[in-house]
């Protein structure tokens, strides 16, 4: 892995924020694989149905929750599009 690559990044600086939890970890991570397939643009133009696939997860509820919290804490910049027809913009941290 590149010491540049968002996903190390996230793992050095939450290794010890005890406000991450195993659900953040699989957003991020099935963010960075999104934005991977993608050529990885900053920001990522996504729909929430499109990660939560990749991250095993049904509930748009704990999907909005996760995100909100990601950008909270400072891992990401999570901007949703509010509409159904318009991906969300997520930036990642550098």
């Amino acid at each position: 892995m590149e010491a540049d690559n968002p996903l190390s990044v996230f793992f050095q600086r939450s290794c010890n924020d005890q406000r991450v939890g195993v659900t953040h970890i699989g957003v991020f991570a099935a963010l960075v694989q999104f934005a991977a397939a993608s050529g990885f643009p900053n920001p990522v133009q996504a729909f929430s149905y499109d990660i939560m696939k990749i991250a095993k997860i049904s509930a748009l509820r704990t999907y909005c929750r996760c995100m909100r919290e990601l950008s909270d804490y400072g891992y990401l910049r999570y901007v949703p599009s509010k509409k159904k027809n318009k991906p969300s913009s997520i930036y990642f941290s550098g």
